[in-house]
């Protein structure tokens, strides 16, 4: 499914070209569940972005699904993105003046998909992740862990094969990092492949494989 070959990334600081990830050979099978773990710098976050196609590789090649990412424009990468790909993040990117409901409709929105088949499988995914009866709360009305949900609902809503997130349980408490852990192992059981940057190894303990990155080399995998 995921598939790196020699990929670097390097960013411009000032008028010096800085590499943050070198000679990646990777490789993700479809319905695997994974973390990447690193110390602070390590490169994981980029790699995370390369591999969710918000960052292209300055060398190399990316194969997602047999398709070459890296000869794609930005147009065809975000096509590629809403079609494959669901993202969670750290602090659940919830905009604040839109109901549950409301955010997590907002992918299809992009999608161009309707009204009413946007408001159906957005109740669905609410659903799923056991919010059925928040739909119509503000993000300040919810605790932690249940922003978290809406974000992986808002992941779920376009019925992406990859969710990738990144430190997904971060701002939450030992309790709720857990329950979030085991609805994406659920998720994971009904076949949607995972990846999760984490610098938690409790929470990397859930998943099947550990790739480990240091100073922007991939230097194991478990």
């Amino acid at each position: 499914m995921i598939k790196l070959n020699n990929v670097t990334k390097s960013f411009m600081v000032g008028t010096e070209e800085t590499p943050v990830l070198m000679d990646i050979n990777l490789e993700i099978a479809e319905g695997s569940f994974s973390a990447i773990m690193g110390p602070s710098g390590s490169g994981k976050s980029t790699l995370m972005n390369v591999l969710g196609c918000l960052d292209q590789p300055s060398s190399g090649e990316y194969l997602l699904n047999g398709e070459n990412v890296t000869v794609l424009d930005d147009i065809q990468l975000a096509k590629l993105r809403n079609k494959y790909i669901g993202f969670i993040f750290q602090q659940f990117h919830l905009l604040p003046r839109l109901t549950a409901i409301k955010n997590v409709e907002l992918p299809m929105v992009y999608a161009g998909i309707g009204k009413k088949e946007r408001e159906e499988r957005a109740h669905y995914a609410l659903e799923r992740v056991g919010l059925a009866e928040r739909v119509n709360y503000l993000p300040n009305s919810l605790s932690g862990g249940q922003k978290q949900r809406v974000a992986i609902a808002r992941s779920l809503v376009n019925e992406p094969t990859i969710i990738l997130a990144d430190e997904p349980t971060g701002a939450l408490d030992t309790k709720t990092s857990a329950d979030i852990m085991e609805l994406l192992t659920g998720l994971n059981k009904e076949g949607t492949t995972i990846a999760i940057v984490t610098h938690e190894p409790e929470v990397a303990e859930y998943t099947e494989h550990t790739i480990f990155v240091r100073d922007g080399r991939l230097v194991e995998k478990l």
